[in-house]
């Protein structure tokens, strides 16, 4: 299965215009992002989309850019643009806000995909602050792996333990996240772009329940992986912390007194 991996990619943006081309430890951010999808096994090419040509002259110094239109309502309809024209059987969306992204979360979705037309990840809610965030989707999966909602209210509802604060309700239920990532088959993701927003849909604000408003099946792979996003400015500082953590970890694994210290 030839699959791409794709990242919607746009300028404009409420809390951070700009954001794909800031500067991440001296990097754009959409690089970083593009450098952690191509360790990706399971991606034939890595590809962005975007109808920007500031962001397309910068990533095609890196990455290969398909243009599209500029009247996408969503990225998911913007890289169902570039996958009709492809050469391709699969698409994973990366979103192009996430430069510690982890290729194997990557390999996992495309994976998932060998058994089913559409596929993500989710992730056990460790934070109670994550518990009644509705920035923060949560997802119920049936035993057989599949979907049954996503919403941005905690669920289930814990009849038994309803009044407990959060963190004890997080100890006696597996709460999952959902991370932002989707694989399609590529007939899956042309027929799906054009079903209409759905009523759930349009009630949470969440495109994934467009699918499942209309019968497609989506694959759930679980992870041990939380995604660390650059949403506004103030993100920056973060993930370029946690990337200098990251590059020290992986230099001390290198080193002979490095691995002697974990021992």
């Amino acid at each position: 299965m030839r699959t791409l991996g794709l990242i919607p990619a746009r300028y404009a943006s409420t809390r951070f215009p700009g954001k794909p081309l800031h500067l991440i430890a001296g990097q754009p951010l959409l690089q970083r992002v593009v450098q952690r999808c191509q360790q990706a096994s399971s991606l034939a090419e890595v590809v962005v989309a975007t109808d920007d040509e500031r962001i397309a002259a910068v990533v095609r110094t890196f990455c290969r850019v398909e243009m599209t239109r500029a009247d996408h309502p969503s990225g998911s309809d913007r890289i169902a643009e570039v996958a009709a024209r492809c050469d391709c059987d699969a698409v994973v969306n990366i979103q192009g806000d996430e430069p510690l992204m982890d290729p194997a979360v990557i390999d996992a979705v495309a994976g998932a995909l060998a058994g089913a037309e559409m596929s993500t990840a989710a992730t056990a809610i460790r934070d109670a602050a994550e518990y009644d965030n509705p920035n923060v989707v949560k997802v119920v999966v049936s035993a057989a792996g599949r979907a049954l909602y996503f919403s941005r209210r905690a669920i289930p509802y814990l009849r038994d333990a309803a009044n407990r604060p959060a963190a004890e309700q997080l100890a006696a239920f597996p709460f999952l996240k959902h991370l932002g990532i989707y694989g399609y088959r590529r007939a899956t993701l042309l027929r799906l772009v054009q079903f209409p927003v759905s009523p759930l849909e349009q009630a949470e604000k969440l495109e994934q329940l467009r699918a499942l408003d209309n019968g497609l099946a989506i694959a759930v792979v679980r992870v041990d992986y939380d995604s660390i996003g650059v949403d506004v400015p103030a993100d920056v500082a973060r993930v370029e912390a946690l990337l200098i953590r990251n590059s020290e970890n992986q230099e001390a694994r290198k080193s002979p007194l490095g691995a002697a210290s974990v021992s």
